[in-house]
């Protein structure tokens, strides 16, 4: 096989090219795009009807009440997080350990992490309750005797995502200057010219040019590692520093951090095999890159499944009668449907992947990552009220019921999400051009030429 095993057989550079750079480059899209994107606006619009109706009535059309204060809002903010998380792990991790099969994968995975984290950040702000005052967060000079409260694991919340944010957009952006520079040299019209050659920032492909990419690249993929495990180990201080049961536990930063990177390779799955399909990239996403990243799920989900495991056995093992009684109320309570949704989604739909046959499959990965997307979904929605519906006194027990605006926004999201997936997809290239050239010019044998 072409490109150190990782390309199809007979994969030239000039063929990584012009399958990569012909549908960002097409004058019309299909009837499919057209209406995946008019569905996904329709979402938008259902966004914005409710965060109009949010700011204008209040928190209360949602179903948060005594002592249910978490609800959707938040159960959604952790899900869109962990949902970007897989996707900085194969850019940034992979490429620093020098993994071949990452190049087919990372361009689509880092804007899977620059859009979901996008999302995520509309939920805690609303959930503020009065989102205009969001500013108050940042650590500003104190002209309105509002100090930050330093200790608290909200404020280094807040603090991590935004310098997450920040370093995933930079390398995303910084990585896609060549193929943007390609695309400048191959657009027809002058207007696309004019507009890649805007955003690509002036790059000629020259020896200085490779070389700094290199290096700042390097330097940005330091710094998102640490970041990962950062950003989802302060969510998890979020839950782990509440006194409720369920929550005051010391396993959650790193359940939380596993958690969000199997739900991010599922989600990785289930973006990647519809565009392999749609712009005929099987010669450069194989199935090979399937096999690895359905291992990548199977070791995810396998830690996942040994914190459901810890959590229950810790609570019989502490005898703590309040742990007791949550453990059991996950069990049989309101919300066990929940609870045993996430637990068949989650532990068991991942088991038929021990076999090659099932992790080289499209449609079974595909039909895969969409189940472990939605149990991770249900996780966080079990893990936010079923801690909360039945606090230590019985007379303070309630029960939260979503309400259509609950819904509404967490189909918005998704909207909005697949929104600007879509946009992307129609203008710039789902797959790193040079990268992928690179492997296809090393199994070939052939020096490497400098290229826009």
């Amino acid at each position: 096989m072409n490109g150190e095993g990782w390309l199809a057989p007979g994969t030239t550079p000039g063929d990584v090219d012009a399958r990569i750079a012909r549908p960002a480059l097409a004058p019309r899209f299909g009837a499919g795009w057209r209406i995946g994107l008019s569905v996904s606006l329709l979402g938008v619009l259902v966004l914005l009807f409710t965060v109009s109706v949010l700011v204008t009535v209040g928190v209360g059309i949602w179903g948060i009440n005594r002592p249910a204060y978490w609800g959707f809002a938040l159960a959604n903010y952790v899900w869109w997080i962990g949902i970007g998380m897989g996707g900085t792990f194969i850019s940034t991790a992979l490429y620093l350990l020098r993994q071949p099969w990452r190049n087919s994968l990372s361009r689509y995975a880092e804007t899977m992490t620059v859009f979901a984290v996008c999302v995520s950040g509309i939920f805690p702000i609303l959930h503020l309750g009065r989102p205009w005052f969001f500013y108050w967060l940042f650590p500003y000079p104190n002209t309105m005797d509002v100090w930050p409260q330093w200790r608290s694991s909200l404020f280094w919340d807040f603090c991590a995502i935004l310098a997450y944010l920040l370093v995933s957009v930079l390398f995303w952006y910084v990585s896609m200057l060549p193929d943007l520079a390609a695309l400048r040299d191959r657009a027809a019209g002058r207007v696309r010219r004019v507009v890649y050659g805007f955003v690509a920032l002036g790059w000629q492909g020259e020896a200085r040019d490779w070389q700094r990419l290199e290096a700042l690249t390097r330097i940005i993929a330091a710094l998102g590692v640490p970041l990962v495990f950062s950003v989802h180990s302060m969510v998890a201080l979020d839950f782990s520093e509440g006194l409720l049961a369920g929550w005051h536990t010391t396993i959650f930063p790193p359940f939380f951090v596993a958690g969000a990177l199997f739900s991010g390779f599922a989600m990785a799955l289930v973006i990647g095999v519809p565009l392999r399909k749609r712009f005929r990239l099987e010669a450069l996403i194989t199935e090979r890159h399937l096999d690895r990243l359905a291992l990548l799920l199977l070791c995810g989900g396998l830690v996942v499944a040994y914190c459901y495991a810890a959590e229950t056995f810790m609570a019989y093992y502490s005898m703590d009668e309040y742990e007791l009684a949550v453990t059991r109320f996950r069990f049989t309570g309101l919300y066990a449907p929940v609870y045993w949704a996430a637990i068949i989604c989650n532990v068991l739909a991942i088991q038929p992947l021990w076999w090659a046959r099932v992790r080289r499959s499209p449609r079974w990965l595909f039909w895969t990552g969409l189940s472990v997307v939605f149990g991770m979904w249900c996780e966080r929605i079990m893990l936010v009220l079923s801690s909360e519906y039945r606090p230590f006194l019985p007379a303070a027990w309630g029960r939260f019921i979503p309400t259509v605006w609950d819904w509404a926004m967490l189909a918005g999201s998704i909207g909005l999400f697949m929104t600007m997936l879509l946009l992307f997809v129609r203008w710039f290239p789902v797959v790193s051009m040079h990268e992928t050239r690179l492997l296809a010019h090393k199994s070939a044998q052939e020096p490497m030429e400098p290229q826009a």
